[in-house]
């Protein structure tokens, strides 16, 4: 849709915009929800199904409402859009919280470790916004954009500008890097497209009115009404908030300048609240013009310099840049009891190679943890840190947490992880030992070396201690043999020296029904005596249940070694969360 109603702005020819309202209206009802085809484009209410498509989809409905004034399409545009704001928008600005649909799933659920938060639909995102601010010339709609430009979209392309992230989760345990290319390759092309393009959002005009959305050191020639303006930008943001702006029309004539105050700079973290700062920042917005300090007055989310402009003025705008803590709604379930940090427009993470020995996933920050910020000319091509401290977590033989010395903990912008190598990542902090991960107790199967018969990044899965909510929570991590199936497949425990162990359960992973791992048809568990594995002697029955442990207890035996052999069903693969031997 979006391509027709460029052809018809290039062209002048009907046809182009009538096909566009076309392919909206015949969508619906009874399709699927998955393409957006469950109901009529104008009654849709919410944002479901595929986030690319949908975003896609919502910026051709835009398009329609402006050229064509249409309430309707108007109306649902706005609704599905605080949809996605007020309850399916991550903190960096990622959309589409599910990857079997590659999109949204239901208000407040956000995964961190599973986000899709797919780069095409960042990119369909900024689309889909930047003609709401052209429709409505609200700084709500550019704040969204600018989140996600220096957040989710960014995360979406290395810094050598060759390696590509499909999805862009909020947390990792090192299972996720970034590919040269991909079988769909529709992320690669797409940032190869935007990046170049983005100049086009930095400027807005009317007849009278020059819009500033976005603060990047610029030179641009723009026709304001019938007359030339040149106008430019000095600056060094995000990572500093002053922004020169030299204004030289080519004949003095009066005009509103209107600078965008983004949200965060007036204690906003997010429009409709999902998201908010933990405190308040009480630093001042300083604005000059020609040197001379100036009202602010803000209109709409501008501030609005209104005069006759002349070859040679200049505007200087200072934006704090406070490191700010970020908390979540309380119906985020994944967030509660976590913060992230934020200076102007980026959001922060902790990764692997800036703190210690590369755990992340087991730290615990204080509420109240203090913290500075500096740039950092030699790390990842130059760029600004954020220094706190905070705590490791173990857990002990009794199943309690316990928090190690207090360590300097290092934070990062979000876009710039996985330039050093794949490992540990996470957005939101913890606060509690409730909500960390900590280090797994030296329990046998921890102290063991882990093998199997298909080698993964996710092996280490089955003895990390983390303990599933059911089979299909992906918000932890697990080990599968997908897309094998119809066969037998093994997980084996060496033990750091002989031991004697009596009882073993599992954890299935089962994403059905959409998903291709199902429960196995059965399972055995051998040891390894001498040279010769054996079946151990089952004293209560094997079980293959789903949401829960399936326990088995056997005759005592000594061994060096122990294994589990599972039996894949003939049309799926399976999986585990967790094996524990006792």
């Amino acid at each position: 849709e979006m391509g027709l109603v460029k052809l018809y702005r290039v062209t002048g020819e009907k046809k182009y915009l009538d096909l566009a309202r076309f392919f909206l209206d015949v969508r619906g009802p009874k399709g699927q929800a998955y393409n957006q085809a469950h109901i009529k484009p104008v009654d849709q209410t919410t944002a479901v199904g595929h986030s690319v498509r949908a975003t896609y989809m919502y910026s051709g409905m835009a398009d329609i409402a402006a050229i064509e004034k249409d309430n309707a399409y108007l109306n649902a545009i706005t609704r599905i859009w605080e949809d996605i704001v007020y309850g399916k928008m991550y903190v960096t600005g990622g959309i589409g919280a599910t990857g079997g649909n590659e999109g949204f799933a239901d208000p407040f659920v956000l995964p961190n470790m599973s986000a899709y938060c797919e780069t095409c639909a960042s990119i369909g995102d900024v689309f889909f916004n930047h003609r709401l601010f052209l429709l409505h010339g609200q700084t709500k709609y550019i704040d969204i954009l600018e989140k996600t430009l220096y957040n989710s979209m960014l995360s979406g392309v290395s810094l050598s500008a060759d390696r590509f992230f499909y999805p862009n989760p909020l947390e990792s345990d090192g299972q996720h890097v970034r590919s040269a290319w991909f079988g769909c390759a529709c992320c690669p092309s797409n940032i190869a497209r935007f990046v170049p393009a983005i100049p086009g959002y930095i400027y807005a005009v009317t007849d009278k009115d020059l819009y500033v959305n976005l603060f990047i050191s610029n030179d641009a020639n723009i026709t304001l009404g019938k007359r030339k303006v040149n106008i430019s930008q000095k600056a060094n943001f995000p990572w500093e908030g002053k922004v020169e702006i030299s204004v030289n029309p080519e004949s003095g004539r009066k005009f509103n300048l209107l600078i965008r105050i983004p949200g965060w700079a007036l204690n906003e973290a997010l429009p409709g609240g999902l998201y908010k700062f933990a405190d308040k920042n009480s630093e001042q917005i300083k604005l000059l013009v020609n040197g001379t300090v100036a009202e602010l007055k803000i209109n709409d989310g501008y501030a609005v310099i209104s005069r006759k402009w002349r070859s040679g003025d200049k505007v200087e705008i200072d934006f704090p840049m406070a490191v700010r803590k970020v908390v979540a709604d309380d119906r985020v379930s994944e967030d509660r009891d976590r913060m992230v940090f934020q200076r102007g427009p980026v959001i922060y993470c902790a990764e692997w190679p800036d703190n210690n020995t590369g755990n992340i996933l087991d730290l615990v920050v204080k509420k109240d943890a203090v913290f500075t910020s500096q740039y950092e000319p030699s790390l990842l091509e130059g760029t600004q840190v954020i220094k706190t401290t905070g705590f490791q977590s173990k857990r002990t033989l009794d199943r309690k947490v316990e928090l190690l010395k207090e360590e300097p903990v290092t934070l990062i912008p979000y876009a710039l992880w996985n330039n050093r190598g794949a490992g540990q990542m996470m957005v939101w902090l913890p606060t509690s030992t409730q909500t960390t991960r900590p280090l797994p107790a030296p329990t046998i199967a921890d102290r063991s070396k882990v093998r199997a018969s298909k080698i993964t990044e996710e092996l280490h899965a089955v003895n990390d201690q983390v303990e599933p909510l059911n089979s299909n929570d992906h918000s932890v991590l697990y080990y599968h043999w997908w897309p094998d199936k119809d066969k037998w497949e093994w997980v084996e425990y060496d033990f750091e020296k002989p031991e004697t162990i009596s009882k073993s359960k599992v954890y299935w992973f089962d994403d059905g029904p959409d998903g291709g791992c199902r429960i196995p048809d059965e399972w055995e568990i051998l040891y390894l005596n001498g040279n010769i594995w054996e079946s151990v002697k089952a004293i209560t029955p094997y079980k293959v249940s789903k949401d829960g442990w399936d326990s088995l207890i056997f005759k005592p035996v000594k061994a060096s070694a122990i294994k589990i052999k599972v039996k894949l069903n003939k049309d799926f693969a399976s999986g585990i969360y967790e094996w524990v031997v006792e």
